[in-house]
């Protein structure tokens, strides 16, 4: 019963996903705790060591059963594991593969952007095996990209292959996005920035709207409202989607993918953000790239764990 063990964790901003997989690729037991962001996150990692160390303890495990582990981490990542700058976790210039050797004395340790892990999970376990090119696009607070060819992840020079959400969408915004930048896509499309949307446009505009009133409007009474033909709700959808699919045209110029993944919370909302974001691409595509197929994420919250525990299990890059 030696090595047979994987753990893929995924690092967010507020909480870190943790599972257990054997070597069969069996999720066994997955569990989080929250992210402590105190003294620029330097506590982040040495808590995953406390919670894989709890975790053998309950399964009666120890060190010497696992296999590896792999990490997915909210920011760049170059090959050899480390992680240039993770705003969202207060790190700077941290090789986060050897930092997880020291802890663990694990050698087997790999590192990967998350939303490129997410791809890889979402590629692994949601079916899409028979697409040797795809485009992943995770929407929450903020934007996530991937490119896989040939089932592999590109990374690009830098470890910034994919990072849809700095595609400038908007070259006369003059408020800078969160990399002090302007007009880039997550400014406008991710939860946040949906939100905001329609918050602007019910102080704005008298007209009728079932969103008023409501406190704390999430982005499942937006898509409710919308499908029920609300006007504010349907119009602050329909802008998210064609900045969206324009982003998504963008690329497919320079990828020509086969298909694009919808994934995030966003993929919870059905067919009228899958059947806008088909409308609108087609409309800002190069024609020989226009019947790319647009489909929803289906691995959810694990996706990450999946995608960084499938590098280990299987070698996927």
């Amino acid at each position: 019963m030696v090595n047979e063990y994987t753990f893929g964790v995924d690092i967010g901003g507020t909480a870190v996903k943790l599972g257990l997989f054997d070597d069969k690729s069996n999720l066994l037991d997955h569990w989080q705790i929250p992210t402590r962001l105190e003294d620029q996150g330097s506590v982040i990692l040495p808590d995953v060591h406390t919670a894989i160390e709890g975790m053998l303890d309950i399964n009666h495990l120890e060190w010497a059963n696992v296999k590896g582990i792999g990490l997915a981490v909210p920011g760049p990542v170059t090959g050899d594991g480390f992680v240039p700058a993770a705003v969202n976790l207060g790190w700077k210039n941290l090789n986060v593969k050897k930092e997880m050797q020291r802890l663990t004395c694990i050698s087997n340790i790999c590192v990967e952007n998350d939303a490129k892990a997410a791809a890889l999970g979402e590629y692994w376990k949601g079916g899409w095996g028979d697409f040797r090119s795809a485009v992943m696009i995770t929407i929450g607070t903020a934007i996530g990209g991937a490119v896989l060819l040939d089932g592999k992840v590109l990374r690009g020079a830098f470890g910034a292959a994919g990072e849809l959400s700095h595609i400038q969408v908007n070259p006369a915004e003059t408020v800078p996005c969160a990399c002090g930048k302007c007009g880039h896509l997550q400014q406008y499309v991710s939860t946040d920035a949906i939100l905001n949307s329609v918050k602007q446009r019910l102080s704005a505009l008298d007209q009728p709207s079932s969103l008023r009133g409501i406190a704390g409007i999430t982005m499942k009474d937006v898509f409710d409202a919308a499908k029920a033909g609300d006007g504010i709700a349907l119009e602050s959808v329909e802008e998210m989607a064609r900045l969206l699919a324009r982003a998504m045209a963008m690329v497919s110029c320079v990828v020509d993918p086969e298909l694009f993944i919808i994934g995030g919370g966003v993929s919870n909302a059905g067919e009228i953000l899958l059947d806008l974001l088909r409308t609108e691409f087609k409309k800002s595509a190069l024609t020989m790239c226009e019947n790319a197929r647009i489909e929803a994420a289906k691995t959810g919250s694990d996706a990450g764990i999946y995608g960084s525990a499938a590098q280990l299990i299987y070698g996927i890059e």
